[in-house]
């Protein structure tokens, strides 16, 4: 039996509506992403890395060592969805309070620490980066292992191979800088903002702050614990829409040979 695989796309990500929901993003944000906008990332150099691709293919990059070259479009939505199973479960694991298991693991506020002392952003920016790192890896691989798949598999699916892998090498740093700076940085002012309405409270009750109940249920911590996990598992889908995008690719030339 196939599996399932899930249906993003950048215009209707899951990331955006989340962000939306939060209000840290205007709901306009997820607006059609435009040919006329994508050309505005692309500029004359890019644009001739791409024809050439186009016209002659590329060398495909080796894999990083998590990769695995699928024999077949069933096989590599197999992959697919073990890759992703394994990051889902990694960050759920790492936002846990335990953590255990895990090289990146949730920032803890130590109940002898000052308040002031114990509310700062910085041990959770340097968290969603470690996870982002984690995400980034495991994906390229994947992602070369399937198009080196790919590009074996027809002259059709080559040609899709050789120009993800220009286009891959085109965004990688823009991406990067999009997902490393901008979303960490919409996320420590949802931080900050549930930290205000924290103390706000404690302000209007009368009551002292202790930094070792934050993440206790009802806690501001532990709601903005459950907020940065989904997010991460949107940014992840996200992360992972090229590579979905080869291996329906991969599937729809399977259904046309039939």
């Amino acid at each position: 039996m196939s599996q399932a695989l899930p249906r993003t796309d950048f215009n209707g990500s899951g990331l955006i509506r989340l962000l939306a929901g939060l209000s840290l993003v205007d709901s306009a944000g997820s607006r059609q992403f435009s040919a006329e906008e994508l050309g505005r990332w692309l500029d004359v150099a890019d644009a001739i890395t791409l024809h050439a691709a186009q016209g002659a293919g590329a060398t495909i990059v080796r894999a990083a060592r998590y990769g695995r070259q699928p024999g077949s479009g069933a096989a590599a939505a197999g992959e697919f969805a073990r890759v992703r199973a394994t990051l889902v479960e990694l960050i759920v694991v790492s936002c846990s309070p335990d953590g255990s298991g895990s090289r990146s693991r949730l920032p803890l506020p130590k109940a002898a620490v000052e308040p002031e002392d114990a509310a700062t952003y910085g041990p959770y920016r340097r968290f969603h980066l470690a996870l982002q790192s984690e995400m980034e890896t495991a994906i390229r691989a994947l992602r070369g292992g399937i198009r080196r798949a790919l590009a074996d598999s027809s002259a059709r699916l080559a040609r899709l191979a050789a120009l993800d892998e220009a286009i891959e090498r085109i965004l990688a740093a823009r991406e990067r800088q999009l997902l490393a700076t901008t979303l960490p940085a919409l996320l420590e002012k949802r931080f900050q903002h549930l930290l205000a309405a924290h103390r706000q409270a404690l302000s209007d009750s009368g009551r002292g702050d202790e930094p070792g109940l934050w993440l206790q249920p009802g806690g501001w911590l532990a709601a903005f614990r459950d907020e940065l996990r989904a997010l991460l598992i949107a940014e992840l889908d996200l992360r992972l829409q090229p590579t979905l995008g080869l291996v329906e690719a991969w599937r729809n030339e399977a259904g046309r040979q039939r």
